[in-house]
């Protein structure tokens, strides 16, 4: 994590949790609500963007954005503007049975976040990756400045 306590947290937030944060109410919401009102700074990278977008095709995924009024176009658009965007090495050595999974852990790794958020069993379970956390949405918000 950075040393640095000037700049704001920086989060790298999972693809199922922008995905809960940006269709669904509750506590991912808030993470996403954070960002927005500038408490906290989101990191993605080109292929964590690329999964989401492939999410976001998804059956269940696309009938709950068209019963909102949403298409995908509108929430990528909308969530690459609220990302930082981090140009993300892959890691040397996989740590995740899910590339996906490693692909979170290198950007963490890359920006130096100050933790990483997922709903995702296997990194959750791996509890940190080189010193930054890895938290459940409800452990992530109880960190966020008010």
């Amino acid at each position: 994590p950075r040393t640095d306590r000037s700049q704001m947290m920086l989060l790298v937030p999972d693809t199922n949790i922008l995905v809960s944060g940006i269709i669904w109410a509750g506590t991912p919401r808030k993470i996403i609500d954070a960002a927005l009102d500038g408490r906290i700074d989101l990191a993605s990278s080109p292929r964590l963007l690329a999964e989401l977008r492939r999410v976001l095709s998804y059956d269940r995924i696309a009938l709950a954005l068209r019963r909102k009024g949403k298409t995908a176009d509108e929430l990528m658009a909308f969530l690459s503007g609220l990302v930082i965007l981090v140009d993300v090495p892959r890691l040397l050595n996989p740590v995740c049975r899910d590339p996906d999974d490693d692909e979170v852990l290198a950007c963490a790794q890359a920006c130096a976040a100050d933790a990483i958020v997922s709903g995702d069993h296997d990194l959750l379970m791996l509890g940190a990756f080189e010193g930054c956390p890895i938290l459940s949405a409800a452990a992530a918000v109880s960190t966020i400045p008010t």
